[in-house]
């Protein structure tokens, strides 16, 4: 018998599905988290994850107390389960059945919501016409804690070095926080002070330079919501301190420098998950090259 005659071992195949949940849990960092975003139980989730060790006949998974934790065999899994995926998504574009895509997902502060928006959303869909977005607009803090909950796949956020950076994490731009208002506020003995509500860089920056400056002041408006903010403002209320590509666009007044103490700088971030889809990814780049060009 020829050896090219001899019976050939019968290929087995892993089944992308499980694949796909399996990154999934990794990326959301538990099975309870990957629920929000692949649309399975938890115990759905689990059975397929039983399956799946069963046909690479691996351990992928151990407990470490109420956490989960990939194994060796888990580790290697995510990069060659990343690639097969990014290939059979790519295949499905570019051959397959064209159906409707996934919405991506994205978040950015209002800063940029009122300013480069609008441009990048035209420019994305000359080249991605069928594909369907989903904006959520709101402070940086409450954006990022969305991402870390598989809720949105890109954020455009502000920020300073070494917050909190990691391989999804960019810094792709930079502005100066400035302070606005009408002058006349300044001839108080006590700035008048109009804040959002904590968390906010904004207010922490305002606040902690105004005492190390010994500068007294008052909050007169307080609110959880950028457009009551920006009303009291406009309306000679009081100071706030904000980016100056946020002051430019909405026609505030902004305040000498040298009455008020210095405010710092703050970087633009992009933050995007891992294995996102080609238009994901163009959009990613649509908006690092807008802030760029701020």
């Amino acid at each position: 018998m020829s050896q090219t005659s001899l019976p050939q071992r019968m290929a087995r195949n892993v089944p992308t599905e499980l694949l796909r949940s399996f990154v999934a849990i990794v990326e959301a960092g538990s099975m309870a988290q990957a629920t929000e975003t692949i649309f399975l139980t938890q115990s759905a989730l689990s059975l397929q994850m039983k399956r799946l060790e069963d046909v690479l006949q691996q351990k992928l998974f151990r407990r470490d107390g109420r956490k989960l934790v990939l194994t060796p065999a888990g580790e290697e899994l995510v990069a060659y389960a990343r690639q097969l995926l990014a290939l059979n998504d790519r295949i499905m574009h570019k051959l397959g059945h064209v159906a409707e895509p996934e919405p991506i997902t994205i978040g950015m502060v209002q800063d940029f919501a009122d300013t480069i928006l609008p441009d990048v959303l035209a420019r994305f869909r000359l080249e991605h016409p069928r594909c369907r977005l989903t904006v959520r607009v709101g402070g940086s803090t409450e954006l990022l804690e969305m991402f870390d909950r598989s809720r949105l796949d890109i954020v455009l956020c502000l920020g300073q070095h070494g917050d909190r950076p990691n391989s999804s994490w960019r810094i792709v731009g930079q502005d100066r926080m400035v302070w606005i208002g009408d002058p006349g506020v300044l001839d108080q003995s006590e700035i008048p002070l109009v804040l959002l509500e904590p968390p906010c860089r904004f207010r922490e920056a305002a606040l902690r330079t105004l005492a190390k400056a010994r500068r007294d002041y008052r909050i007169v408006l307080e609110t959880p919501h950028l457009p009551a903010m920006r009303a009291g403002v406009r309306s000679g209320l009081g100071a706030s301190c904000r980016t100056r590509r946020f002051a430019t666009s909405e026609g505030l007044s902004i305040l000498p420098m040298g009455i008020l103490p210095e405010v710092p700088e703050i970087e633009t971030i992009l933050v995007q998950r891992n294995g996102l889809s080609e238009a994901a990814q163009d959009l990613a780049e649509l908006l690092t090259e807008a802030t760029a060009d701020q």
